[in-house]
């Protein structure tokens, strides 16, 4: 299907490559949700440890997926926000949901129904 002259990887490949590390999608998800702080992460996502959250920004801002902003005050603050590039990732993780919400509902939903993004999206 994506098979074009020249090319060297699949680009359905190479994004899922991207997004499927570890805690990744989590990251970008809390981060559209306006979460941008180390301990915001920690608190909200199960099972990532201050190790692992590390180096996991370490890897996103170095892909250019997120970017780090240091704030000098006392004491030292440091925020995570999404780039153009990371931002560039919404569709992709909406287009996700929106497949679960309506294929898999019974391992979502307390009730199995399925729903659409709109009606879970506040």
């Amino acid at each position: 299907m994506y098979s074009a002259k020249g090319m060297i990887s699949c680009p359905v490949d190479n994004t899922f490559k991207i997004i499927s590390k570890k805690f990744t999608i989590l990251l970008v998800r809390n981060m559209l949700s306006n979460q941008c702080r180390f301990n915001q992460f920690l608190e909200t996502i199960p099972g990532i440890n201050s190790k692992t959250l590390s180096a996991r920004l370490r890897e996103m801002e170095k892909i250019g997926l997120i970017t780090r902003k240091v704030y000098h005050d006392t004491p030292l603050r440091v925020e995570y926000y999404l780039t153009e590039k990371g931002l560039a990732t919404k569709p992709i993780l909406d287009q996700m949901a929106e497949f679960s919400l309506k294929h898999c509902s019974s391992e979502i939903f307390e009730d199995g129904k399925p729903r659409t993004l709109q009606e879970v999206v506040h």
